[in-house]
């Protein structure tokens, strides 16, 4: 299932990766993917394509 999501912004994480911020319309909860993963990344999580614990993106 596919939902509208509208873009809030991108981060480019300490570690080298490009994170994407998004709002989903239908519910208002913001979203966090990971657009591009950094060259030199050696985080398991951090997938392209894949969201991110609202956690474990500021942390880095």
């Amino acid at each position: 299932m596919m939902s509208l999501v509208r873009l809030l912004g991108f981060t480019t994480l300490g570690c080298g990766c490009v994170t994407g911020r998004y709002r989903e319309v239908a519910t208002n909860r913001e979203i966090v993917y990971v657009e591009e993963k950094g060259p030199g990344c050696l985080h398991q999580t951090h997938r392209r394509n894949h969201t991110l614990a609202p956690a474990r993106h500021g942390a880095m």
